[in-house]
């Protein structure tokens, strides 16, 4: 197992953990101020897809011998690198109303800045990414179209549910 890339899939599961950390804090917070939180049916599924891309590049790397390609490797850690760029600029716009969940808090306004003044959801751009990007650092090919197809899977599922909490959100109250 290639030294620096172990040390690269820890430090983006260090990342994660830290995504965690704040993310309970938030929604400590969001709960608080009447958030609702909805798409939870989905939620484990994510945790097990975005775990087992951390357990899988690795284990693709050392067990069918991948090896480093300067030409591709290269460039996907610059795509690794300013995926967390891109994240955490998210979290940062977004301040204590971003979760790794999906979490509402009726009557406030959508954040249109940041990130957000040019995608409708920048984090799973992100997401998709990274996803991709990451297990290519080290040839890990076979994780890398496992990981976008199955996270495309849950995208559709999660947009859908988080477009329809935002709506149920902000429309008026009825009578």
């Amino acid at each position: 197992m290639p030294t620096g890339y172990f040390v690269l899939i820890l430090l983006v599961g260090a990342e994660r953990l830290a995504e965690l950390v704040v993310a309970r804090r938030n929604l400590r917070w969001s709960l608080a101020r009447g958030g609702v939180v909805s798409g939870r049916g989905h939620y484990p599924w994510m945790v097990a897809l975005h775990t087992g891309l951390l357990v899988a590049c690795p284990l693709e790397v050392a067990l069918a011998g991948r090896s480093f390609a300067p030409a591709l490797g290269w460039p996907m850690l610059a795509l690794v690198i300013a995926a967390q760029g891109l994240r955490w600029w998210c979290v940062a716009t977004l301040g204590r109303r971003w979760n790794t969940q999906v979490v509402v808090i009726p009557g406030l306004p959508l954040v249109a800045g940041g990130p957000y003044r040019y995608l409708r959801h920048p984090n799973y751009v992100a997401v998709a990414v990274e996803g991709a990007a990451l297990p290519l650092v080290h040839g890990a090919w076979v994780t890398a179209v496992a990981f976008t197809a199955l996270n495309a899977v849950l995208m559709a599922v999660r947009i859908r549910g988080e477009e329809a909490a935002l709506t149920a959100a902000s429309a008026p109250a009825g009578p």
